[in-house]
């Protein structure tokens, strides 16, 4: 298995006015750095036009959709990631329209890879988006690990600077996650090189 540093990228899923979304990014991504394994490449969708109407099913002999020109880096830095992190809230006991689109609009950038989540949320703790992701990317041929890090009733964990309040339990979890995506984005960045993931059916 290869030591080299994996390429992760992470989300943040929510682009809605006074989102939270950037605070806890910000808080994994010191997670990240500090556990050694990554390359952190955080992606705002806040900051790239994607379109809600997607085109025409490509054909078979052209599994890519034909993707807006703003959308071209965001499918570069996809395309380059081994690992993934969707940083999302509860919207309405599911997730952000602005990430499901991001996702719609990519099929290969996603297969054989591993993807991990933090939630946050009033109640679940983004446990009801992170579920219903989970499906999403398992009919996109990704891999999400067990475990993940939630922050219910997140306002009262964060103090006004952006710090956790009591951070020993979701330091710990946010290394199990991390833990999870080294060993299998290794696996899978290997396998990726040595035998191309070819999708069934």
């Amino acid at each position: 298995m290869s030591s080299a540093r994996l390429n992760l990228a992470v989300i943040i899923g929510s682009v809605r006015e006074g989102r939270f979304g950037p605070v806890v990014t910000t808080w994994f991504t010191q997670q990240a750095e500090r556990h050694g394994a990554f390359a952190v490449d955080v992606i705002d969708l806040a900051d790239i036009d994607i379109p809600l109407q997607l085109p025409p099913v490509p054909p078979a002999v052209q599994p890519e959709p034909t993707r807006p020109a703003g959308m071209a880096e965001l499918t570069r830095r996809l395309r380059a990631a081994d690992a993934v992190v969707v940083v999302t809230p509860d919207y309405n006991r599911s997730f952000p329209a602005s990430l499901k689109a991001a996702i719609d609009w990519h099929y290969t950038e996603w297969q054989a890879k591993p993807v991990g989540f933090v939630g946050y949320s009033g109640a679940s703790g983004g446990l009801l988006a992170i579920e219903q992701l989970r499906q999403v990317f398992n009919e996109l041929h990704a891999h999400t690990v067990r475990d993940y890090v939630s922050f219910p009733r997140y306002y009262m964990l964060f103090s006004p600077e952006g710090t956790l309040l009591d951070p020993e339990g979701p330091e710990g979890a946010a290394k199990l996650v991390l833990d999870q995506l080294q060993w299998w984005g290794s696996v899978l960045r290997d396998a990726r090189r040595d035998r191309p993931y070819l999708q069934a059916g």
